[in-house]
């Protein structure tokens, strides 16, 4: 039975949500080591597994509805890939932008509860780069990172659901992988392979999150549209 656009962008919607809410949740409200409580937060490893086991749960939980995108880099390279209609793509973005706002507000009113949270300049999980954040890497390492690793991510997402792969195990290699892409980035940028992941926490935290903002659109779509035309040519079935 065909699935209504408007149910599929429910999904998308709902799972972006889940993606946000889940991944930053983790970074902002449990990621840090502190003495307070809880006692010990769950470091880069439990930050990373946060958002790969999330896109795992809802790969299989929205996956039949829409296709998880979750992530407008990967609806625009389906529509490059010929794989998603511009209606679609139009709505899948939409749908996913509104979903990680929705999300990051729900985060704000979460973490402005305690007492001894601040608003700082990439709060709530925001991406971001230079002297002032993380590993303080530079704006060519930012970009040069969430392109490539949007790049390999995109190249697993074909792969894994391509005609002759296996269905079942798609979400589980899918997540794992973006796993693995926040082992290496966190470090460097937060890690967004996503541009509706950092739209959401960048317009709450406003500032220099704000204002990086743009490589974390333009990066990732680069990316996954150059993901698409290289999978077309080198891997596509003829």
């Amino acid at each position: 039975m065909e699935v209504k656009p408007i149910t599929k962008y429910v999904a998308e919607l709902i799972g972006t949500f889940c993606l946000v809410l889940f991944g930053c949740g983790t970074a902002v409200l449990s990621g840090a080591n502190s003495t307070d409580i809880p006692p010990s937060g769950v470091g880069l490893l439990g930050i990373s597994l946060a958002f790969g086991l999330t896109v795992v749960v809802m790969a299989y939980a929205i996956g039949p509805i829409s296709g998880c995108h979750i992530n407008p880099a990967i609806s625009i390279s389906m529509l490059a890939a010929g794989k998603l209609s511009l209606k679609d793509t139009v709505g899948y973005v939409v749908s996913q932008c509104i979903g990680a706002i929705a999300a990051s507000g729900v985060l704000y009113l979460l973490a402005t509860g305690r007492a001894s949270f601040a608003m700082g300049e990439y709060a709530l999980g925001a991406n971001g780069w230079g002297p002032d954040y993380l590993g303080k890497y530079s704006m060519q390492s930012a970009f040069i990172g969430e392109a490539v690793f949007t790049f390999l991510f995109l190249l697993v997402i074909f792969g894994t659901t391509a005609k002759r792969a296996s269905p079942t195990m798609a979400g589980l290699a899918i997540g794992l992988t973006l796993v693995l892409i926040h082992f290496v980035l966190i470090p460097i940028t937060g890690t967004s392979v996503n541009p509706a992941r950092s739209l959401g926490p960048a317009i709450f935290a406003g500032g220099k999150a704000f204002g990086q903002l743009w490589l974390f659109i333009v990066a990732p779509i680069l990316g996954g549209l150059v993901a698409a035309v290289f999978y077309k040519a080198v891997f596509a079935e003829k």
